[in-house]
This record gives structure tokens, sequence and C-alpha cells, in this order.
């Protein structure tokens, strides 16, 4: 069975940076894709950003791209995502799964099995 624990959340200023953490266990983390979600108050949950088993393949949401940065370490059993220049509109429960691939756990986001409790991100104006 896969846990998954998330963390690194908090209450940051727009403009500011954060960097959340997952630890995986459970299943051998370089036979799967990683990836990020949010899910906002009111809203579905959403696919920010995904990466390869092996790290060497990256797929970002429009609203991420160019601000966020996912990234891994398999001899950790970790993945992080970066946020910079934070907005307003990432105020979300951020949670990360793993899936076959970095193209596949893109429409994961409605899947009911498979994830951690989250972290929470609030940013401020």
């Amino acid at each position: 069975q896969v846990r998954l624990v998330e963390s690194g959340g908090g209450l940051v200023q727009a403009g500011g940076s954060l960097t959340l953490s997952c630890a995986y266990s459970g299943r051998t983390f370089s036979d799967y894709a990683m990836g990020w979600f949010r899910q906002a108050p009111g809203k579905e949950r959403e696919f920010v950003a995904a990466i390869s088993r092996s790290g060497d393949i990256t797929s970002y949401a429009d609203s991420a791209e160019g601000r966020f940065t996912i990234s891994r370490d398999n001899t950790k059993n970790t993945v992080y995502l970066q946020m910079k220049s934070l907005k307003p509109e990432d105020t979300a429960l951020y949670f990360c799964r793993d899936g076959p691939d970095t193209g596949r756990i893109r429409t994961m986001s409605r899947w009911f099995a498979g994830w951690g409790q989250g972290t929470q991100v609030t940013v401020y104006s």
C-alpha cells in the first residue's frame, strides 16, 4: 500500500516562494512517475506538474509553467515542488501521487485512491 506524506506548505506573501516535499513509501519509488496536484476551496482537484521515473522528463500545467519546478530524489524516495512568484490564486491544498508516466498522470486528478493528506499553501496579497 503506497503512503504519501506531503509537507512544506505554509502562509506566504504574494511573490514569495515555497518548496513542497512528498515522502513516498510502500512501493518502489523509481518505478513510478510522480505528480503534484492541488485543490482550491470549492474547486476540483487539478494537475500541477509531473516528473518521469528517472526525472528526465517534466510536464507542467499552464498555470505552473515558468514559476514551479518539479524534481525528485530517487535515493530519498521524495518528490519536490519548488514554487516561486506565488499568487493568491495558488492558494490550495497540494497533493502528490504516483502514476505510470507523465502523460497519464495528468489525467489522474479524479482518482479516488492513492492520495496523501496534502499540505496547505496560502498566499496572501
